[in-house]
């Protein structure tokens, strides 16, 4: 990661570039005095998996919105409120999203949340925020039926919960992308695709696969594997003999790097491509073959290569945090600085000072944010969904993640 200079950008609301640049190193505590008189307090909560295989993604969610909290308060961004944070470790278990959900809900100074990382924890945590008014937004969720309702593929969309948001786009997006640049670009036209049964990684597998037929490709086979296991070697083979020219898998790295590995070892060298769940170094190490050549898409565009990231980059390099803000650093800040917006517009209202009970007011403030952030334009449409529809094409290219294409997803 580069340090490059702050770039300071003036929108309506103040922006997070703005925010950081007045943000010195990382402070040992996430309070702070933000300006004489009475302060109040309040939480913003983090659910992510901050233990076990996909801690590496969890680590930079917590730290990316304890760099967003740390800049508030530096700034003083809302006057007579101090925010901290309190971080749940969801362990990628939807029963354990489900229990900190409501951990959240009962701990009163919590007056938003961001995450979590998975999509099937998403779903255990949706009801247990609406019925609390308490605003969910997640860095990371790209299952379409968490905004659209279940029904959302025949076109019938249908908010399920209006508490929940994320800075992230969907699959119905990031599948298509994927299918695009594979069929159009790489030239593949016969594929088997892999999933791991989770609610991810089916839905991600199923968008492409309708993407990719229309298009007029060809699915040469379909097969599953199961979380946490690491003998693939029957759909290797099955791989092998199918004559396909490419593999794609949705699920996550640690699958999706033996996955790699096994295919090439059953003498298939062909490449797999995948969603932002394999985009992690760890899918590269997984692999004791080379995999150069295997992709990955993600959402947004690389932070490092964004203007309007420059001073989130350069204060996580130097905020003393051990892990790195990976995939999903930057649309965590862009969602904790939403709820710090949205803080502030409602004490705004509210004659300078916040509510006894601001749950309802801040959710409705969330909905109408708008802001630059650290990875474009962050803004909700009516489902809640992000209206930043950037994605990237990544390819291991000697032993690492290159970026070779990115676009503005249009319909």
């Amino acid at each position: 990661m580069r340090h490059r200079s702050l770039l300071v950008l003036t929108t309506a609301l103040t922006t997070t570039a703005l925010a950081l640049s007045a943000c010195g190193s990382r402070d040992d505590t996430a309070g702070g005095d933000s300006g004489g008189g009475k302060q109040t307090t309040v939480t913003i909560g983090v659910d992510a998996p901050l233990t076990g295989s996909l801690s590496p993604f969890g680590q930079g969610i917590k730290n990316s919105v304890d760099l967003a909290v740390k800049t508030a308060n530096k700034n003083h961004e809302v006057k007579g409120v101090t925010f901290r944070t309190i971080a749940l470790d969801d362990q990628a278990v939807p029963g354990t999203g489900q229990q900190n959900a409501a951990k959240l809900v009962a701990d009163k100074s919590v007056v938003g949340m961001v995450g979590p990382m998975n999509s099937g924890v998403a779903q255990s945590m949706q009801g247990v925020f609406a019925k609390a008014d308490l605003t969910q937004i997640s860095p990371a969720n790209t299952n379409p039926a968490l905004t659209q309702g279940d029904d959302w593929a025949k076109g019938e969309k249908k908010r399920p919960f209006a508490t929940y948001f994320r800075t992230a786009t969907t699959d119905i997006i990031q599948g298509r992308f994927a299918a695009q640049y594979f069929y159009k670009d790489a030239k593949k036209k016969k594929v088997f695709v892999v999933d791991d049964k989770q609610t991810y990684g089916a839905g991600l597998a199923s968008i492409f696969i309708q993407e990719f037929k229309r298009l007029g490709g060809e699915i040469a086979g379909t097969d599953h594997l199961t979380v946490k296991e690491t003998d693939f070697t029957a759909i290797a083979n099955k791989i092998k003999t199918s004559g396909a020219d490419s593999v794609y898998f949705g699920g996550q790295f640690p699958e999706g790097g033996l996955l790699s590995d096994q295919v090439k070892k059953a003498g298939a060298h062909i490449p797999l491509m995948g969603g932002d769940g394999i985009y992690n170094p760890g899918f590269i190490t997984a692999s004791g073959e080379n995999n150069d050549g295997d992709l990955g898409t993600s959402v947004g565009y690389p932070v490092e290569q964004l203007d309007s990231a420059k001073a989130f980059v350069t204060h996580y390099n130097s905020g003393g945090y051990k892990d790195p803000y990976a995939t999903y650093g930057g649309y965590s800040y862009d969602a904790a600085w939403a709820i710090i917006q949205a803080v502030k517009k409602t004490v705004e209202d509210n004659n300078g000072k916040l509510p006894a009970d601001p749950r309802a007011k801040i959710l409705d403030a969330v909905g109408k944010v708008s802001f630059d952030g650290v990875t474009g334009k962050v803004s909700f449409d009516q489902y809640g969904d992000t209206t930043n529809k950037q994605l990237t094409v990544y390819q291991v290219t000697d032993g690492a993640w290159k970026s070779v294409k990115s676009a503005t997803f249009k319909d």
